[in-house]
């Protein structure tokens, strides 16, 4: 028995929030790590201790081996618990907690290297007669050796990373044309997020769902699984939403693909917790895809289908005991859903940044929230965009969707754009309901590409020019002071989603008589409390979420999200010149805050409508910039390496002269 009385996290945001919850009901004293950029973060908070490892950067700090086993050693931790991403699957932070005497909440270093490949994991499984997947993992890592094996196994495939995990350094090819430029890009963002760039590729199988089982492995033998759960909603190989059990699987096929789960953790003697993932095709048939040899992002629905608590696993078969069931006690119960929280600009759908103005999540009857983050705390460039997660819990999958829809109703993040919109039309899409899912969902529903760009709604605009009427300062709410005199009508020019509007207030007994480019509503204030405001509009009520920061005013409504400023006073500054804008001319802007990692131009060089010019680089995932016409580029202001700020110029591009003879180059 190795007892943990101390508990380094090696991770931060809400995993690491979630392991010292569990240390604070098991009574260990937990010890956080952090960044410069986390200083104030949640799960620094709420630790018992906390260690600064670095700046800001993960290759400086969450990645840094040595920095987080000096943190242990001046803590006195007897044990490190690495969460998910960073270092969690990392074989030499395995084998260096054991070489300095620490207990590592994880599977052996041997382990983690052989399933951590997703070659040598493949090639245990066909030795172990579970399914694969046709493809090549070859050693021969040649481009031309590649491109020779993409013929044989045939478009469409899947180049993907060995190391990979999250979707990082996959690339989905539809025909041999695709493929060089897929293989560069995967094996770069492979080398950049796990340090190895070695390819393997897979057939592409059409319309499967994305299942995988929870394992958990002691030292004494003992390997059970806790069921499975249905992964198939991703963007970009991204999970969005999990549930668990599978309604694809009956209770034979269950049985079947949860035994070779065992099986092959047995073979790669595997301890503690991990995951076999497995694809599901219409007929039934499944097919090894790869282990996740730590714990899982979406462990909560089978903690709430089969009531084990899975950090507390973790740590008991860290420690050196037995499990405390067999696989005969494993039943689930009901069914559980959990829905992803990202950071995410809805009109361009790439990851967002900012600082969040009020946070609030959902409470009830088999509701959970996994959060790391409240409000005041930022989102940065420098971390995975994910902030939370929402899991509900019902009696069948019926009432699970119900209460899940019911959930995100009530869930807000203010002043930070999220993907919550995106969650509520798939909590609400027909197919959804009836569990008619696959990992093209998102593509086949239409949803894949939901930009919510247009222009803010009368009654969100509403909402933040009536959200000043309880507040006593400007400062508390930009908008108060229109409740400050005693004016039978107040005027207001606001600017939401980049369009202005005049906006007319006067006095009521019961109502307020509001207008919005003339179009007139009468309103009464029915409640508001912190961020919550309930408004009446004629005989229909709705309810929204309001916060104001940095002298702008954030409402959520629907799950739709606004930012809502007073519009500038007209200025010389401030009106555009007509005609300023040159013809044939583009400036194209990063679309996010991030680091340029390759620049495919250079200055004077011809290009072609819908070319790379560039690769950006943020939250771990590639960006690319291409030519939105063909032309001439005539500035690059930026090398590789250069970290860039949303909005940014990165490439200044003119038309091709010949189709545009009223220009001349300069």
């Amino acid at each position: 028995m190795r007892p943990i009385r101390k508990l380094l996290i090696a991770n931060r945001g809400e995993i690491a929030v979630r392991i010292i919850r569990a240390c604070q009901e098991l009574g260990i004293v937990a010890v956080a790590v952090y960044s410069e950029a986390d200083r104030e973060a949640l799960h620094v908070r709420l630790a018992d201790e906390a260690f600064l490892i670095g700046p800001a950067p993960a290759f400086e700090s969450y990645l840094r081996a040595d920095a987080i086993l000096g943190a242990a050693r001046e803590s006195g931790a007897d044990a490190v618990h690495p969460g998910y991403g960073f270092l969690s699957e990392r074989a030499h932070f395995a084998a260096a907690c054991a070489a300095a005497g620490l207990t590592f909440v994880g599977p052996p270093a041997a382990a983690i290297a052989l399933m951590g490949s997703k070659i040598a994991a493949k090639r245990l499984a066909a030795e172990n007669d579970v399914p694969v997947v046709p493809g090549y993992d070859g050693a021969d890592q040649d481009s031309q050796t590649l491109a020779g094996e993409a013929e044989r196994i045939g478009f469409p495939l899947l180049v993907k990373a060995s190391a990979g995990g999250g979707g990082k350094g996959m690339r989905a090819v539809q025909c041999r044309e695709e493929f060089a430029a897929a293989l560069a890009g995967a094996r770069r963002e492979a080398a950049a997020a796990f340090g190895d760039a070695t390819i393997l590729l897979e057939k592409l199988i059409a319309r499967p769902r994305h299942v995988e089982f929870q394992i958990i492995a002691d030292d004494h033998g003992n390997v059970v699984h806790l069921g499975e759960r249905e992964c198939s909603i991703q963007r970009r190989y991204q999970k969005i939403v999990e549930e668990a059990p599978c309604v694809a699987l009956g209770p034979g096929l269950r049985a079947e693909m949860g035994a070779q789960a065992v099986q092959l953790a047995r073979a790669a003697r595997y301890r503690n917790a991990g995951t076999v993932e497995f694809m599901l095709d219409s007929g039934g048939h499944y097919y090894f895809l790869e282990m996740n040899t730590r714990l899982q992002v979406e462990h909560p629905v089978t903690e709430l289908v089969t009531g084990y608590d899975l950090v507390h696993l973790q740590l008991a078969v860290a420690a050196g005991e037995r499990l405390p069931f067999t696989q005969a006690d494993v039943q689930l119960h009901g069914h559980a859903i959990e829905v992803r929280v990202y950071a995410e600009d809805p009109a361009t759908l790439l990851p967002a940044t900012g600082r969040v103005a009020e946070a609030i999540f959902p409470d009830g009857p088999g509701i959970r929230n996994d959060a790391g983050l409240a409000g005041g705390d930022s989102v940065t460039v420098h971390y995975d965009p994910m902030v939370a997660k929402l899991s509900v819990y019902g009696s069948n999958r019926g009432a699970a969707v119900g209460r899940l829809r019911r959930a995100l109703d009530s869930y807000a993040v203010l002043g930070l754009a999220t993907n919550l919109a995106l969650l509520h039309a798939i909590a609400a899409h027909p197919s959804f309901e009836i569990g008619a899912m696959h990992t093209g969902f998102l593509e086949e529903t239409g949803l894949a590409d939901r930009r919510d760009s247009g222009e803010a709604p009368d009654e969100a605009l509403v909402a933040a020019a009536l959200s000043g009427a309880a507040s006593s300062s400007a400062a508390a709410d930009p908008f108060a002071v229109l409740w400050q005199d005693g004016g039978a009508v107040r005027r207001l020019r606001l600017v939401a989603q980049g369009v202005e509007h005049s906006i007319g207030m006067g006095r009521g007994d019961h109502a307020v008589p509001v207008t919005v480019d003339e179009r007139r509503y009468d309103v009464a204030i029915v409640a508001q409390r912190r961020a919550e405001l309930t408004l009446r509009f004629g005989v229909c009520q709705e309810h929204f979420f309001v916060a104001a920061a940095g002298g702008s005013v954030f409402v959520q409504w629907r799950g739709l999200h606004y930012k809502v400023t007073k519009a500038a006073p007209l200025s010389v500054e401030t009106v555009e010149l007509v005609g300023a804008a040159t013809p044939g001319h583009a400036g194209l802007g990063a679309p996010m805050t991030g680091t340029i990692v390759k620049l495919l131009v250079e200055v004077g060089q011809e290009v072609a409508a819908h070319q790379p010019l560039v690769v950006l680089e943020a939250m771990k995932m590639e960006h690319t910039i291409v030519a939105p016409h063909g032309g001439i580029v005539t500035r690059v202001p930026y090398r590789a390496g250069d970290l860039v700020s949303g909005g940014t110029t990165v490439i200044e591009l003119d038309a091709d002269p010949r189709e545009h003879p009223q220009r001349t180059r300069e």
